[in-house]
């Protein structure tokens, strides 16, 4: 199949590499406002190179991968739509809730499959974990804990378009607590602070944060983040009940240094970068997306997915800067 690619920045030419490599893809199309990146993926993959998202729609691609900046995703998942191809767009939907249930609301209906990059839906340990959840290996659960520390801040113009830390990191967290438990987050209660970057402070978001996301059957899930870990890049997920434990991220190149006497686990150079936890998961991300492409299989991650995981970030973001408990419901209605 042919594939375009609409974005060419850090993740659009990591797609690029990652689409050269599977066999279902015969060939690239690809734009960016910047010719040098364009022409950088054209050299590396043998792209097509295009000059708008008008001509990649005109151009016979079979799916479109939209990997532009946030405030481009709502006009080009519609363009895609519009034009009745398949789409598969990094997340978020849109730079706003109102924006995004606005692009749900004019594709319902629309016969056109829609895929929001949440990438850790294909990493083999959560999918594990899912099946042991769904499979009743654990009883009912009572505390599930999700774990997301980036071992340096992005650049302060990042951070400043970013949302804040809820939506851009947290919302990760977020969504594959939905997805691993099938449970819906209620309430949320969110605390934040800053004891690193100025530039984060000064932006008026927090480096660190931690909270507890009450689940509508009772389970208490325990949601910790922070731009700051040396060590590396650490993404964990445990999930305790009343019949067993398991983890997520338990191996030997977790970002975590034991002090127990004689232990010498973990072993291996810690993950420093989410390309590298998560090269996999890329690649099985992608591989879906052919797949929804192909017409074999559904969207796996939703537009509606993916706005409950911003709801939840939008009632932490509230609770965070009033100090109380938010209900989920309470932002829905906003």
């Amino acid at each position: 199949m042919r594939i375009g690619i609409l974005g060419l920045g850090r993740i659009g030419a990591f797609h690029a590499e990652t689409l050269s490599g599977l066999g279902a893809v015969e060939s690239l199309v690809v734009t960016d406002p910047f010719a040098d990146a364009a022409k950088a993926a054209a050299e590396r993959f043998g792209a097509e190179v295009v000059d708008s998202p008008e001509a990649l729609l005109a151009a016979g691609v079979d799916g479109i991968v939209v990997a532009a900046a946030t405030d481009a995703h709502p006009a080009l998942i519609l363009a895609g739509v519009e034009a009745g191809i398949p789409v598969f767009c990094e997340k978020p939907v849109a730079k706003t809730m109102s924006e995004g249930v606005e692009v749900l609301k004019a594709v319902q209906g629309k016969d056109v499959p829609i895929q929001i990059g949440y990438n850790r839906r294909f990493d083999t340990g959560f999918v594990n974990a899912r099946a042991a959840v769904q499979g009743g290996e654990l009883g009912k659960l009572h505390t599930v804990r999700s774990t997301t520390l980036d071992p340096a801040p992005p650049p302060a113009a990042y951070i400043a378009a970013s949302g804040g830390i809820f939506r851009d990191c947290s919302v990760h967290d977020f969504d594959i607590i939905r997805w691993v438990t099938g449970r819906e987050v209620t309430e949320v209660y969110a605390v934040g602070g800053n004891r690193g970057a100025d530039f984060i402070k000064e932006a008026g978001d927090a480096d660190t944060t931690g909270a507890i996301l009450t689940l509508d059957d009772g389970t208490i899930a325990v949601v910790s983040n922070s731009r700051h870990n040396a060590r590396g890049y650490d993404v964990r997920m445990e999930l305790h009940g009343f019949t067993d434990s398991i983890a997520v991220g338990l191996e030997d190149k977790l970002p975590l240094r034991s002090v127990e006497p004689g232990v010498t686990f973990p072993a291996g150079t810690p993950h420093d970068f989410f390309m590298d936890r998560f090269t996999e998961a890329y690649r099985a991300e992608l591989t879906a997306f052919t797949e929804v492409v192909a017409g074999t299989r559904p969207s796996p991650c939703t537009i509606e997915d993916a706005l409950e995981a911003g709801w939840i970030a939008d009632a932490c973001t509230l609770s965070l800067h009033e100090h109380r408990p938010v209900t989920i419901e309470e932002v829905r209605q906003a």
